[in-house]
């Protein structure tokens, strides 16, 4: 029997999810966003995305509301991809399969993410061991960890060595050719 091209038997929440959400490049694509990135050339340069998948990606997620298009300039136009409130809830779940990837495949860390307020390492569900919260995303602090490159090829991955919150729009500089 062939694998179905959707979940639409499935009455399943996760089915329903995995509709909109389980495509290993979006997923790919809402982390970068919750790391800051909003820019089609800097999704583009960082995850090695063909640019037909990409657009696709980026249209899907307008589309649900996960990702909200916005022009930051007029003349070319062009616009960034923010993330929304309904993308930022996606956060415990990436957290959780990062996690558990760390576990499974690798003991390298390859990124902290602590509480901005007292610097405490988060626990496995986003919570602040030391305050005894639940941190918002807006207050995670993510910095590298041993197990990244200290000198990456792309300037995304070389922007996201300093440590920085979530959700903080990422600025790189203006290169020639930009986009």
């Amino acid at each position: 029997m062939a694998l179905g091209k959707d979940y639409a038997t499935q009455e399943c929440s996760i089915a329903r999810a995995l509709e909109i959400i389980g495509e290993r490049w979006t997923l790919l694509v809402i982390r970068d966003a919750l790391y800051g990135v909003r820019r089609y050339n800097d999704f583009l340069v960082h995850l090695g995305i063909p640019r037909a998948v990409l657009a696709a990606r980026l249209q899907a997620l307008t589309a649900e509301g996960i990702l909200e298009k916005r022009r930051y300039q007029q003349s070319p136009p062009r616009d960034e991809y923010v993330i929304t409130e309904r993308g930022i809830a996606l956060w415990p779940a990436l957290r959780s399969l990062g996690l558990w990837g760390r576990q499974h495949y690798t003991e390298i860390q390859l990124r902290y993410f602590r509480h901005a307020d007292c610097g405490t390492e988060l626990g496995p569900y986003g919570e602040c061991p030391a305050c005894a919260t639940v941190v918002p995303v807006e207050d995670v602090l993510m910095e590298p960890g041993p197990g990244l490159d200290p000198d990456p090829a792309d300037p995304v991955s070389r922007a996201l060595l300093v440590p920085r919150r979530l959700l903080q729009p990422l600025e790189l500089p203006v290169q020639p050719g930009r986009v």
